[in-house]
């Protein structure tokens, strides 16, 4: 496959990847790249056409890492609410322990 294939097919996986927060297949892409690009920028001189997919694809890179970063600051504040909360959810947890024992 030609570089300027291999970048655009790598920024429609990059791109459905950060449409559905599927971030294992955003991991794989991310290690795919790690290898490739540096063996892709061996090859020689990048084409204007290859270039301009590098560009795409490292837009949409940005965009992924900003998704990542988003999603993690939501986990965080999720999770801050859960620790802030934790002697409630204990007591909640007890009671329903508590009554499935009585019944």
């Amino acid at each position: 496959m030609d570089r300027q294939r291999t970048l655009l097919v790598l920024g429609q996986k990059m791109s459905a990847a950060i449409a559905a927060d599927d971030w294992k297949m955003l991991t794989a892409i991310n290690t795919l790249m790690a290898s490739t690009l540096p063996a892709m920028a061996e090859q020689g001189r990048w084409t204007p056409a290859e270039r301009a997919a590098l560009t795409a694809l490292r837009q949409l890179h940005e965009q992924a890492t900003a998704r990542c970063e988003q999603s993690a600051d939501v986990l965080d504040t999720h999770l801050h609410a859960m620790r802030a909360n934790k002697e409630g959810w204990l007591a909640y947890a007890f009671d329903n322990a508590y009554t499935d024992l009585r019944t």
